[in-house]
């Protein structure tokens, strides 16, 4: 099995494969990764010491020559039975390859919406738009999905009907949330420079503009007012982080931000360090940190662009629309920071759901397990 990602640093999707990686049969599914950079990624080490390799692929932003790179790969690395691509409308250019490659299994896998964006688009883009989904609708064996409106927006209305379209929940890995359970909250503020006391909003997500951090430190500001010693928790990195950072010193609240960079323990920080957590996202397809802050217990205020299907616990988390005041949603959080609700029963929620991996990593062994039944 081939994933195409851009690169398997932590990012939903990619702590997603990594968990598949660690919960599947490796002696029945050997999978290999085909990335987009030389850049060395957060996972790469790990990876490799489970048995699979890191193969580059360049050029993809010139269609053509990157063809020309992929069919080599497949060559001196294959022959692959599954070809599994994760880099959205980009997949349209890869089934087209790996068809004519004669890879038998093709997977397009799409784990956002950008429906927001693409409706906006250049129309140089509308047409690469057009030309890709068509090229996944007529080239794609099989077709997944994070989430039902993920679907919906490539694989249009009657995408239901289609067979070859599922939806597949990424699942989370519940074990750390389970032994996080008796962390050291001291300890874990003390680490992150965060008062005992202090009341803390918390978010996990890469800087890009989708995560709407503006709109959080906005938000944050109008919080401030009411709660002077809270502190925001900001977890990940990303192109726009330094925009993040001044904007924070602008609006005259960086002192009371916490910028953590990535890190590989988010369901301690969560556990241990977080009161509220605050998504305000302008589109998304199936937000896994979401998922993770109500495995912590946590209560969630999230925009709509959160879909219904990330809400395992309904009473547990509130959905505001971005056209909300500022100050709706500053009250909310302050609302539930003097209310400190916690949700302890939630982890059993997710647990053998369709969130939880050692489910999802099922869903997809079995997709595969068609493969190998075809072949036979």
């Amino acid at each position: 099995i081939l994933h195409i990602v851009g690169g398997m640093n932590r990012g939903g999707v990619e702590t997603w494969l990594m968990h598949v990686l660690r919960h599947i049969d490796r002696e029945r599914y050997q999978m290999d990764f085909l990335v987009h950079t030389l850049e060395p990624c957060a996972y790469d080490d790990e990876i490799r010491a489970l048995g699979s390799r890191i193969i580059a692929c360049l050029r993809p932003s010139q269609p053509l020559r990157y063809a020309r790179n992929l069919r080599r790969v497949l060559r001196q690395n294959g022959p692959y039975d599954v070809v599994h691509s994760h880099v959205h409308h980009f997949n349209g250019v890869i089934m087209v390859v790996t068809r004519h490659a004669g890879v038998p299994m093709r997977i397009s896998h799409h784990h956002t919406v950008t429906l927001h964006e693409d409706t906006r688009a250049s129309s140089v883009r509308r047409l690469y738009l057009l030309v890709t989904t068509r090229a996944v609708a007529s080239c794609a064996t099989h077709c997944l999905a994070c989430s039902e409106p993920a679907a919906h927006a490539i694989g249009g209305p009657r995408w239901s009907s289609d067979a070859r379209w599922q939806v597949l929940h990424c699942g989370i890995d519940l074990a750390p949330f389970r032994m996080t359970r008796l962390a050291d909250r001291r300890a874990v503020r003390a680490e992150l420079g965060i008062p005992q006391g202090a009341p803390v909003v918390g978010h996990v997500g890469r800087f890009v503009r989708t995560k709407n951090h503006a709109f959080l430190l906005d938000v944050f500001a109008n919080v401030l007012e009411q709660l002077p010693d809270a502190r925001l928790l900001l977890v990940g990195d990303g192109p726009l982080r330094d925009a993040a950072e001044t904007k924070a010193k602008a609006i005259g609240v960086r002192s009371s931000v916490v910028f953590t960079g990535v890190r590989d323990d988010v369901p301690r920080v969560m556990t241990s360090a977080m009161d509220v957590f605050v998504f305000p996202s302008i589109w998304e397809g199936l937000p896994v940190s979401v998922l993770e802050a109500q495995a912590a217990g946590l209560p969630c205020i999230v925009s709509l662009a959160a879909p219904n299907e990330s809400i395992v616990t309904g009473s547990q988390v509130r959905s505001l629309s971005l056209d909300e005041p500022l100050e709706e949603w500053a009250d909310s959080v302050v609302s539930v920071i003097r209310s400190r609700p916690r949700f302890p029963s939630s982890l059993d929620a997710i647990t053998g759901s369709s969130f939880d991996i050692e489910k999802s990593v099922e869903r997809v062994a079995r997709v595969y397990q068609e493969c190998l039944r075809v072949q036979d």
